[in-house]
C-alpha cells in the first residue's frame, strides 16, 4: 500500500506516474491522443479520448512496476485546466467535444462582457478576467450551440466539469461530480473569496448552477476508482490543476515563492499566502492550493506558447525531427543577426491578454536560417517569462527578487534555462525532478492517506539540480528586451 498513482491528464497527452514511498518515481507510462483543429482558433479534444487514454495509461503503468491495486494507496489526479465537457447525468456521454484552454472562439462574447462593463464584476468575484481561455464562456457556448442544451441544463440533466471531473466521474462510475477549489478557480465562475459558485456570473453567462460539480479541497475524499477498473477500488485523495499542482509540488509554500512550468504553454504562480492580491498589471489571482478549508492565493501569468513553439518548428516547418535538436541549433545560430518571434499562434496570455493577436517574425534576413529560428523560439519563451516576472514586481513589492524554480519539459534545455536567467536577470533554480506536476498531484494525495510527510516534511525533500546565474550585460539585456517590446506591439498593431 506504498505507491501513489498520479494521473497527469494534459493538453496532448495523458500520463500515469507511480510515486513510491519515498516519492521516488516506479514507472511512467504516456499516450498521446488527437487534436482537432474544427477552424482557426478553435480546438477541441473528444472527451472519449481523454478518459480511455488516461485508464489505458493508468493499467499501463501498473503492468510496468508489476503492481496490483492492492499496492496503491491512493490516487492523485493533475490536470489540463479550463478545457470544458458538459455531459449527460444519466448516459455518461458529453453532449460536445470538449472545448481546449487554447481556444479562442469565444473572443467577441468576451468583448460584450467587456464593452458592457461586466468584466470588472468578473476580475472583483473571480481573479480572472474577461477572456476566452477561461471555462465559463465555453460552458454558455455549448448550451447555445447544441439543440436543446440550455432546456436540459435547466432541467438538471447535464453536467458541466473540467478535465479533472470528467476523469473522477468515469473512474468512480458516475458516483462523484466534483472538483477542487484550485480548477473550480479557473472556470470564471467561482467566487475565490466567498468559495462558493457566482449566482451573478453564472446568470449573466446562462449557466445553471445545478450543472456545477460539488467543490472540495485538494486533499479531500473524491470517492474511489471503481473494482471493475484495476482489480479493487482505490481512493482518489488529491486534486489540483496542473499548474497549482506544479505548485505544490516545487513546495512553493512560503509566500514570494514563485516558479514557472514550461510544458505546451507556461505559467508562472507566485504565492501570496492568504491574502489575494489584485493586480495592477493584468494578471490573475487565483487559489495556489486549498487544505483544511484554507484556500492559499497565488498570482498567476499564462503564455499560451512555450513548448509549442518548439512543436511548431518541428510540425510546422519542418526544420527539426526532435524538440532537442533546438538546443544545438540555437547554439550555433549567427549573433549578428537579431530574429524575434512573438509566438501568438493562439493570441497572447499575460500581460497583453489579446486573444486576436497573431504571431509573427521580425529581424529576417536573405542569411536567417533554422539555426536562427530555433534561437529566437527558445528567446521568446525567455521574452514571456520576463513580460510575467515584470509584471509580478510590480505587483508584489514584498519580496520581488526570489529565485525562480523552473520545471516542465523545456527546462531540461540548459540554453533555454540560461537565457532566461540572463533576460530576468535573476537565478533560476532547476529541481532535481521535473516530474513535479505529477509530483504535486501525488503528495496531495498521499499525505491524506499518511504515506507522506507534511507540508514541512515535504518541503525539505525539495532538491537543486542546477542553478542558473545571470551573466548578460545589463546593457544587451536592455538591448535585447526593448527589440521584444517593440515586435510585441507590431504584432498586435498588425
Amino acid at each position: 500500500m506504498g505507491h501513489i498513482l498520479a494521473i497527469d491528464q494534459g493538453t496532448t497527452s495523458s500520463r500515469a506516474i507511480l510515486f513510491d514511498k519515498d516519492l521516488q518515481i516506479t514507472a511512467v507510462a504516456q499516450q498521446e491522443f488527437p487534436q482537432h483543429f474544427p477552424k482557426s482558433g478553435w480546438v477541441e479534444h473528444d472527451p472519449s479520448d481523454l478518459w480511455s487514454s488516461t485508464a489505458a495509461v493508468c493499467r499501463e503503468v501498473m503492468e510496468k512496476a508489476g503492481l496490483r491495486a492492492a499496492d496503491i494507496a491512493a490516487i492523485g489526479i493533475t490536470n489540463q485546466r479550463e478545457t470544458t465537457v458538459v455531459w449527460d447525468r444519466k448516459t455518461g456521454k458529453p453532449i460536445h467535444n470538449a472545448i481546449v484552454w487554447q481556444d479562442r472562439r469565444t473572443s467577441e462574447f468576451c468583448h460584450e462582457l467587456r464593452d458592457e462593463g461586466f468584466d470588472a464584476e468578473i476580475t472583483a468575484r473571480t481573479g480572472l478576467l474577461a477572456d476566452p481561455y477561461f471555462s465559463g464562456t465555453k460552458v454558455r457556448y455549448i448550451l447555445q450551440t447544441v439543440d436543446g442544451a440550455q432546456a436540459r441544463a435547466a432541467a438538471g440533466e447535464l453536467a458541466f466539469g473540467t478535465v479533472d471531473s470528467w476523469i473522477i466521474w468515469n473512474l468512480t462510475g458516475g458516483a462523484r461530480h466534483v472538483t477542487d477549489a484550485t480548477n473550480a478557480a479557473r472556470t470564471m465562475l467561482y467566487n475565490i473569496h466567498e468559495g462558493a459558485w457566482d449566482d451573478t456570473i453564472c446568470a449573466r453567462l446562462g449557466v445553471p448552477k445545478s450543472m456545477l460539480p460539488e467543490v472540495l479541497d485538494s486533499a479531500a475524499d473524491f470517492g474511489a476508482a471503481r473494482a471493475d477498473l484495476f482489480g479493487r477500488e482505490i481512493p482518489i485523495f488529491g486534486v489540483a490543476g496542473d499548474q497549482q499542482a506544479a505548485t505544490v509540488g516545487q513546495a512553493c509554500f512560503q509566500p514570494g515563492m514563485l516558479k514557472s512550468t514550461y510544458g505546451t504553454g507556461c505559467f508562472a504562480l507566485l504565492n501570496t499566502g492568504d491574502r489575494p492580491v489584485t493586480s495592477e498589471n493584468r494578471l490573475l489571482t487565483t487559489i495556489a492550493y486549498q487544505l483544511d478549508g484554507k484556500p492559499t492565493y497565488a498570482l498567476e501569468g499564462s503564455i499560451f506558447v512555450a513548448g509549442a513553439v518548439v512543436q511548431w518548428l518541428r510540425d510546422g516547418l519542418k526544420i527539426i525531427r526532435d524538440a532537442a535538436e533546438t538546443q544545438p541549433l540555437a547554439e550555433r545560430a549567427d549573433d549578428g543577426q537579431n530574429v524575434v518571434l512573438v509566438p501568438a499562434f493562439t493570441g497572447l496570455g499575460a500581460p497583453y491578454w489579446n486573444a486576436d493577436c497573431r504571431g509573427a517574425v521580425f529581424g529576417l534576413t536573405r542569411n536567417t536560417g533554422p539555426e536562427e529560428m530555433a534561437r529566437a523560439a527558445l528567446e521568446s519563451v525567455g521574452y514571456q517569462t520576463r513580460d510575467l516576472l515584470d509584471a509580478m514586481r510590480a505587483d508584489w513589492t514584498t519580496q520581488a527578487d526570489t529565485a525562480l524554480r523552473v520545471d516542465g519539459g523545456m527546462s531540461a534545455s540548459d540554453w533555454a534555462m540560461q537565457f532566461l536567467a540572463d533576460i530576468m536577470g535573476a537565478p533560476v533554480d532547476r529541481p532535481q525532478v521535473l516530474e513535479t506536476t505529477a509530483l504535486g498531484a501525488a503528495w496531495l494525495a498521499g499525505q491524506r492517506a499518511g504515506v507522506y510527510p507534511d507540508m514541512d516534511g515535504f518541503a525539505r525533500t525539495w532538491a537543486l539540480d542546477r542553478a542558473f546565474v545571470p551573466n548578460m550585460e545589463q546593457n544587451q539585456r536592455d538591448q535585447k528586451y526593448a527589440a521584444w517590446k517593440r515586435a510585441v506591439r507590431a504584432a498586435q498593431g498588425f
